[in-house]
């Protein structure tokens, strides 16, 4: 239980810094806030598309329902304009060394501020494509970005960010897809409930890794390129 509380906090933090950094992006002509996400398989997908569903029952409209795609952010920080080729060019260089492999969406959390999530179960594989996207994009991100000042309150976040651009990678990775930000119907509150009785589980696989630029939720409100892992 410690353990899953404790992972649920950072998760938090880390959405946090989902909107801070969007916002932040905003402010900075010559930067822009680009989100590297994994993209799911059809099962995955259709879980969303179902929890949407018992959502809606309740007048609440999911990000899904809104027509943003369905991802898991990889890596998500700040980079020039002018770097947005060279961002392609190394993930599609990256997506043609893997191939599709599998990961499991079990369960539903609601944090404090009332951003909603499908869990993902931690995977060797999919840490191991999120380390090595921040590896390798990280010297073309904008190192001129600002510290938020929340991450100065956390040393191994503030660490992270200093390095790599982000607080949310490495041993701060906290796989998961989002289906609301700041709710403020409170019918969330019964949806939580009955999606912890019967929590919303699906074996899927990501099948490849999407760039898109992000809003100050962390959603792609323009998708700049998909590239598709090879099958099995």
């Amino acid at each position: 239980m410690v353990k899953q509380h404790r992972s649920f906090s950072w998760l938090f933090i880390s959405i946090t810094f989902l909107t801070l950094l969007a916002t932040s992006a905003s402010s900075y002509a010559k930067s822009l806030s680009i989100n590297v996400f994994a993209i799911p398989s059809k099962p995955i997908v259709e879980l969303v598309a179902n929890t949407s569903d018992k959502l809606a029952t309740h007048q609440i409209t999911t990000f899904y329902q809104q027509g943003l795609p369905v991802h898991a952010t990889l890596y998500l920080t700040d980079y020039p304009l002018e770097a947005q080729n060279e961002i392609k060019q190394m993930v599609e260089r990256i997506a043609k060394e893997h191939q599709s492999f599998e990961i499991k969406a079990n369960g539903f959390s609601v944090s404090p501020s009332n951003w909603a999530f499908i869990n993902l179960e931690k995977s060797y594989q999919l840490q191991r494509l999120a380390d090595e996207i921040t590896l390798k994009l990280e010297p073309l991100r904008d190192h001129q970005a600002p510290v938020p000042s929340w991450v100065k309150h956390y040393h191994n976040k503030l660490v992270a960010f200093e390095r790599y651009g982000s607080p949310n990678v490495f041993q701060n990775f906290q796989p998961h897809l989002t289906l609301l930000a700041n709710e403020k119907n409170p019918a969330l509150a019964l949806v939580q409930k009955a999606l912890h009785a019967e929590p919303p589980q699906a074996q899927g696989e990501i099948i490849g890794i999407g760039i898109g630029v992000s809003d100050q939720f962390g959603q792609q409100k323009e998708i700049l390129a998909k590239y598709f892992f090879d099958a099995k």
